[in-house]
């Protein structure tokens, strides 16, 4: 069988849909070699470099290269009929506009609806972009995949698509996270990076959904009774600035390191600074999936994360949850998980253990399920 890929995210981005997209990709390349992967992208970064047996797809003619959204979003059918695809796969919420006349089947990975629950955290034309998207492939592909259950509901709410066209694959993570660092090369680690012996640990963008000011008003609480710092792996512009003013206000500044600021991280690096970490802190609003909770749960990290939403499903019985709202709720937790060995060894063997419902073979055992399903 013939599979393509919308290979934009592979290729551009370094975090979230790019890592899904190389991850699942590279999988499927991995578990399933008797059938042809073919990459569709606008251009080719460095980023990522696919596997042999793979092609990549680029727009050939003048004015597709000119205007390679348009090429992407919908000239790119002619290719896929070209090289005669069976299953068009797109990564990112989104599907070519034409493919449903093409005779090319598909199936399209919606990660979330977070842009409906929460537009005003959205540019206005954004939230119609991507409104428009997701609302045409949700109609138009073959099957629908949703990264989670929550997702799943979202779609039947928000979009009312019919719950049988829709399947749950779960996604996985690098399998760097999994490998167990020697306590040497953590400790090397820190040096590089000039982190403390022990610290707390936010992975994320820094925006208002993800509640980095919860994290500081918990620390805010804890202020003389647990003063771990907090390092965030994370960028953001607004919120950030309103989560530093209060951290200054409060007089917690120089307990929080802006990791992306004081140093050029490198990936490489990630699974041993979650190892490093006493607890990965992640109360967040709402989420996808929350793929940094299942990093840490690899990486035999303690999680402190939300009640709701997906979390659940990441996080099993083996973290913490908290009122992302009640910033004493997130304080109690930090308290709890720092004081208590045993509890800590605890969650370290249970999140291994569900993660293990995350194997990348199971997860591109689930696409390729969706691609025999549909496939004509």
């Amino acid at each position: 069988m013939n599979i393509g890929f919308d290979a934009k995210r592979a290729f551009q981005n370094r975090t979230g849909l790019g890592n899904y997209s190389r991850t699942l990709v590279n999988s499927l390349a991995e578990y399933y070699p008797q059938h042809h992967y073919f990459l569709f992208a606008p251009k080719l970064k460095p980023l990522f470099r696919p596997a042999g047996g793979m092609s990549t797809i680029l727009p050939q003619k003048p004015h597709h290269r000119w205007l390679k959204p348009v090429w992407r979003s919908r000239w790119v059918v002619k290719d896929l009929q070209q090289h005669r695809i069976g299953v068009y796969h797109g990564l990112s919420a989104e599907l070519p506009f034409g493919i449903h006349k093409s005779g090319v089947a598909s199936t399209v990975t919606m990660h979330d609806l977070i842009f409906e629950r929460y537009p005003k955290q959205y540019n206005p034309i954004d939230v119609y972009t991507y409104r428009r998207k997701a609302v045409y492939a949700c109609r138009e592909a073959s099957r629908v995949i949703a990264i989670s259950e929550q997702t799943k509901a979202d779609l039947i709410g928000f979009y009312r698509v019919p719950e049988e066209r829709i399947s749950v694959c779960y996604q996985g993570c690098d399998p760097s996270f999994g490998q167990q660092h020697a306590a040497d090369d953590v400790a090397a680690m820190k040096k590089r990076y000039n982190l403390p012996p022990d610290y707390f640990l936010y992975v994320g963008s820094v925006i208002e959904r993800k509640n980095l000011m919860g994290i500081a008003q918990a620390m805010r609480a804890l202020k003389g009774k647990l003063d771990l710092p907090l390092v965030v792996l994370g960028d953001g512009r607004g919120y950030k600035k309103e989560v530093k003013e209060y951290l200054r206000k409060e007089g917690l500044d120089q307990r929080v390191i802006w990791l992306n600021e004081t140093h050029k991280f490198a990936f490489a690096d990630l699974p041993a600074l979650y190892q490093g970490a006493v607890a990965l802190l992640y109360p967040s609003l709402f989420e996808g999936f929350g793929i940094p909770i299942l990093e840490a749960l690899w990486s035999r990290t303690p999680v402190i994360t939300s009640m709701g939403s997906c979390f659940a499903e990441t996080g099993g019985n083996a973290v913490l949850y908290v009122d992302p709202l009640q910033p004493a709720s997130i304080a109690e937790a930090m308290e709890k998980v720092t004081g208590d060995e045993v509890l800590r060894a605890d969650m370290q063997q249970k999140g291994f253990l569900h993660a293990q419902q995350f194997t990348l073979d199971k997860c591109a055992a689930s696409v390729m399920n969706v691609y025999q399903t549909i496939a004509t």
